[in-house]
This record gives C-alpha cells, sequence and structure tokens, in this order.
C-alpha cells in the first residue's frame, strides 16, 4: 500500500500506470510476518482467515477436481517423499503411458461424480517431445467435454508451454514443495530454480498456475512460512495453492517422519488464506486420513478446493461419498 496520497493528475499515461499498478500489487509478506500469523491464537487466526475468505469467495463453495496419474513410476528424480522415484523400493510399480481411451473413460467418471477440473499426472522429470504428444491429444479430448483440464508433466522446456497452452489446457500443476532453504533436504537432483524456470514458461503463455508445497516434511514452522512467501510474493500468485501433507510411503527417504500436529496444518490452510486472498487454497494429498473434524475447520480456514484422488475411479467411489456425505453436513456445494 502507498505510503502516502499521490496526485496522479500532473503525470503522464506511463507514469500513472506505474503508480496505479503499485497501489493495486498484492502486499508483500515477510517471512517472520507470517509466523507470526501461525502464532496468533488459534480463534483469531481463524476469524481473520474466514473475514478473507469471506470478503473474496463464496464461503460454503468449494472447487472439486480429480487427479488421474497417467504415466506412473520410474522417475530419475531423488525427491525424498515420493513413491515413485525409480531408486527407491516401494510398492509403486512402473506403468507405461495410459492410452486416450482409458484417460477420456476416467475423465467422464470424474466429470459425473461432480468433479469441474480433471488434472493429469506424469512421473517425468521432463517430457520429451514423443511423450508430449499424446498427452496433447488428451488435453484436447478432455477439454471439449467441457473439463477444465490441468496436468502435472515435470519441467518443461522452451516451447513446451506454447504447445500446452495451444492444446486448451487451463492449468499448469508444478509445486515448489518447501521454503528455498529447507529445499536441499527434500530434493537434490533439480534446483528451486528449476522450478521457477518453469512456471515462468507457463506464466509466459498465460496458462494458469496450481502450485503450493507439501507440509509435515520434518520442516519448521518459519520454512513453512518461507513456502507460503514464496507463493504469496510472486508477481502474480498461483491461482490454485495446493497444500499438501506428506503421505508417508515406506521405502522413500521420509517414512517414519515424526507426523505433524492436525492443528499446524489447519494453521497453515488459514496462513495461505490470508496471505493468498484471492487464490482457491485446495486440500490436497494427506486429505483421507484426516478427521472430519479436522477437514471441517480447513474449509472454515479458508480451504475451497480439494482432490477427489484417482482411486475413486476403480474403487466404486467411496471416497466421493464420504465427500458428499461431508458436505452435506457442512452445507458445503460443489463449484
Amino acid at each position: 500500500m502507498l505510503e502516502s496520497v499521490i496526485d496522479i493528475r500532473g503525470l503522464d499515461n506511463a507514469e500513472r500506470s506505474k503508480v496505479q499498478a503499485r497501489a493495486e500489487a498484492p502486499q508483500r509478506w515477510t517471512v517472520d510476518e507470517i509466523v507470526a500469523l501461525f502464532e496468533l491464537p488459534f480463534a483469531d487466526l481463524m476469524h481473520q482467515a474466514q473475514t478473507v475468505h469471506r470478503e473474496n469467495f463464496d464461503p460454503n463453495g468449494v472447487q472439486v477436481s480429480t487427479l488421474l496419474s497417467i504415466k506412473t513410476g520410474g522417475c530419475s528424480e531423488d525427491c525424498g517423499y515420493c513413491p515413485q522415484a525409480a531408486r527407491y523400493h516401494t510398492d509403486v510399480e512402473k506403468q507405461d503411458l495410459m492410452q486416450l481411451e482409458e484417460v477420456l473413460a476416467a475423465a467422464r467418471a470424474a466429470k459425473e461424480n461432480g468433479a469441474s477440473r480433471f488434472c493429469m499426472g506424469a512421473a517425468w522429470r521432463s517430457p520429451k517431445q514423443r511423450d508430449l504428444e499424446p498427452v496433447l491429444k488428451m488435453i484436447q479430448e478432455v477439454k471439449a467435454m467441457g473439463l477444465e483440464t490441468c496436468a502435472t508433466l515435470g519441467m518443461l522446456k522452451d516451447g513446451q508451454a506454447e504447445q500446452l497452452k495451444d492444446a486448451g489446457l487451463d492449468y499448469y500443476n508444478h509445486n515448489l514443495d518447501t521454503a528455498p532453504e529447507y529445499y536441499g533436504d527434500v530434493i537434490t537432483t533439480r534446483t528451486y530454480q528449476d522450478r521457477l524456470d518453469t512456471l515462468d514458461r507457463v506464466r509466459n503463455v498465460d496458462i494458469n498456475v496450481c502450485c503450493g508445497g507439501i507440509i509435515g516434511m520434518g520442516e519448521s514452522r518459519p520454512q513453512r512460512a518461507g513456502l507460503l512467501a514464496q507463493l504469496a510474493n510472486m508477481e502474480r500468485p498461483p491461482e490454485s495453492v495446493p497444500i499438501n501433507l506428506l503421505t508417508q510411503v515406506e521405502g522413500t527417504p521420509m517414512y517414519g517422519t515424526d507426523e505433524l500436529d492436525p492443528f499446524e496444518f489447519v494453521r497453515t490452510i488459514a496462513a495461505a488464506r490470508i496471505t493468498m486472498p484471492q487464490s482457491f487454497v485446495r486440500l490436497s494429498a494427506g486429505r483421507q486420513s484426516m478427521h472430519e473434524g479436522i477437514q471441517a475447520l480447513c474449509f472454515l480456514a479458508g480451504a475451497n478446493s480439494i482432490f477427489y484422488g484417482e482411486k475413486l475411479l476403480t474403487t466404486g467411489n467411496p471416497e466421493a461419498e464420504a465427500d458428499k456425505a461431508l458436505f452435506g453436513k457442512l452445507g458445503i456445494h460443489p463449484l
């Protein structure tokens, strides 16, 4: 916010535009300021988050997405939380890229269950052109169904974001995972700047950004605040901010990490809502392990997007039915 009122009547158009842009720019948050949010009494934090939420969104509306792994396992990265890394011994079996009709059947099922966005994820470090071409067709066909399209395919090279845009991609997911100072404890096979470069490529072609992180990987509260500062202080904060709770998988380096206190997770959701008032904050991975009461607090704290998750597409949709029941109890409706 400008420190004083500036009379713009005597400025030329270029100078006037600069002043107006400064006045309208999102607030810059320091890590200390976000830590101070975390440290508020719980009721005060929730009140502030709910107030911000109501100023910007329907307080009882939640956007619903479905995620499908279209290519599973065999990834060359060393992300310490991920069972899809080839170097870790987990129960995840490597699977080649799904066929188009399989993906479209999953998208139809997702739409029937109330999803408005369909996200396709592939375990690549970075897609080769031969990898990308069938995915472009998937995006085109899913878009034609009337669903919003999202993809998470790893790092993008020059020209690939343009191809995704031309195919009709609405959102690209590429998480920062954690704060810059903790990143090296989680991943060594790609840098923080690599992630930022991919986000820049996506922004430059005007694809919406879906970018968040994972909580509960052994990071400190200031490091959780550091992740939110990175996201909130982007020139244009992500339209969608997934907040994931670490799902521990035996065989990965982070298996056995001390579990995060559920109220700390709720505080993270609230801080994300306050620092990114116009972004959709997604209650993402780890949600199925949360008690209904904790999920309800997350919605009260400003979460207004969820993943149903891909398992609903192959197991008779028990997760979807449970979500519908919870929505009914809370008076929530899908957007």
